[in-house]
């Protein structure tokens, strides 16, 4: 792995806690426009990863600091305090977020270099 790849990763890592951060204290401050805000703002991080790296291996690191930052921010603290108040928002952000992640993955392809979109030749 090249030194620009794992540069790459990363960011893309220290990207994922950022957004679930972010997300995490807007999906819950103005519903449903905060919920449709930050499962927007998951999706293109999720989608920038893949079309920045060029594989699923871009959107695993997006999802990886995604997923650490909203279960750390879920877990709430001894005296009570939490950023996840425990309702349906929530767990629509939460599961909402993981399927873009699997969405992103999976269902879209970028072109291969030198040829036609498609599996290739052997």
């Amino acid at each position: 792995m090249s030194a620009a790849r794992a540069a790459s990763y990363t960011g893309l890592v220290v990207l994922g806690v950022l957004v679930g951060a972010a997300g995490s204290l807007v999906q819950g401050g103005w519903v449903p426009g905060g919920l449709l805000l930050a499962l927007a703002g998951t999706a293109g991080l999720f989608y920038g990863g893949l079309r920045l790296t060029g594989t699923t291996v871009g959107v695993g690191a997006a999802a990886v600091g995604w997923l650490v930052a909203v279960v750390v921010l879920s877990l709430g603290r001894p005296e009570g305090d939490g950023v996840f108040a425990g309702g349906v928002v929530e767990l629509v952000y939460l599961l909402g977020g993981m399927a873009v992640a699997v969405i992103c993955a999976t269902a879209i392809r970028t072109p291969q270099p030198g040829g036609p979109p498609g599996r290739r030749g052997i």
